[in-house]
């Protein structure tokens, strides 16, 4: 550099006395004293940033004439992440995900690894060593992985987020809210007052929105979602099970079920059989997710289709024209969800 700015820490020295190493963006935001996300908004002139900060961070970035991690240094590859690839919606998502990579002529990486607390870091450390054009998330990352992820100048996308993020953080997720709202006005359109959801856990934010969506048909109609017909499980078929026999064994039991997902639906349809009740003659169901097995059920399941496939499309173009350094239309998109009724409801019967 001709003013051999580049490199010096605020006071004028190199950073960490060699003159060598660039600039990051972690360093900026040390220096500055704020976090990695608050100069990455900065940087891409994102809003949520008081003008004192935004000017104390711009003129590090102007003295240290930072830029940006430019896609050469990255690989052509979209790295897909998975938590767990036990869930039956992933080859759903892998399809969306090759479907966009094939018209860009990029390469998919199907990575897998545990929990935040996992103590084998090793699969997120490889994923950031493999510098990838950009990652598509099936699970909401950590502060620190998202900050990792920034300071490499990796883009990122969270697909179908599992709580609260971030107003800067891009993800693509399904209208989980009038979902439900549309499962329970259909169970209500049939002539049914007692109706039992079974949600998921309560940390779960597509689960929380179902709920609500549930709670708001339920009081629009004058019905009580009171916790007599209002229970939580996990959202697998086993707990779904559980769930569904404990509201089946009530003296006043509900005349419909609707469930969080899928599984948990398929849980319902077992609990039903043990309690000699017939679908839908004797109960009504409704899942969420509408996964394929789902139509091959007896009776087939009416459940809420989520476009898993096409929201992995949206949230793979979006990270890609992200990894391109362009300027994304917009942060966060939701998918529309839609009805899809199929035999397992009908009027109550009596």
């Amino acid at each position: 550099m001709s003013d051999g700015s580049q490199g010096r820490a605020p006071d004028g020295g190199h950073r960490g006395g060699d003159p060598s190493r660039p600039v990051t963006i972690a360093y900026i935001a040390e220096s500055a004293g704020v976090s990695v996300p608050t100069v990455s908004k900065v940087i891409n002139g994102r809003s949520g940033v008081s003008a004192d900060t935004r000017a104390r961070v711009e003129d590090l970035v102007n003295r240290h004439k930072y830029r940006k991690p430019v896609a050469a240094h990255r690989s052509n590859v979209v790295e897909l992440v998975f938590r767990e690839l036990e869930s039956l919606w992933a080859v759903e998502i892998i399809r969306g995900v090759e479907r966009v990579a094939r018209r860009h002529r990029a390469g998919v990486l199907v990575s897998n690894f545990g929990l935040h607390d996992s103590t084998v870091p090793t699969a997120w450390d490889d994923t950031v060593a493999r510098r990838p054009h950009c990652v598509l998330s099936v699970a909401q990352l950590s502060a620190a992985e998202r900050a990792e992820l920034t300071a490499k100048g990796i883009p990122f996308v969270v697909f179908d987020p599992t709580g609260e993020l971030p107003d800067d953080v891009p993800f693509v997720g399904a209208t989980n809210w009038s979902g439900g709202r549309a499962a329970t006005r259909h169970l209500l359109g049939l002539g049914h007052r007692r109706i039992a959801m079974i949600s998921g856990p309560d940390h779960v934010l597509c689960c929380r929105a179902r709920q609500d969506g549930y709670r708001s048909a339920m009081e629009a109609a004058g019905l009580s979602a009171g916790p007599e017909l209002l229970v939580h499980a996990d959202l697998t078929r086993e707990d779904g099970c559980a769930a569904a026999a404990r509201l089946l064994a009530r003296p006043e039991r509900p005349t419909a079920i609707f469930a969080s997902n899928d599984l948990q639906a398929l849980g319902v349809y077992q609990a039903a059989r043990k309690a000699g009740l017939r679908i839908p003659e004797d109960l009504s169901v409704v899942g969420f997710d509408d996964l394929p097995v789902v139509a091959w059920v007896e009776p087939p399941l009416t459940t809420v289709h989520q476009p898993l496939t096409e929201m992995a499309v949206a949230a793979t173009e979006l990270a890609m024209s992200l990894g391109r350094g362009e300027q994304a239309p917009q942060i966060g998109l939701e998918i529309a969800t839609t009805l899809t009724v199929r035999n397992s409801t009908a009027p109550p019967s009596g």
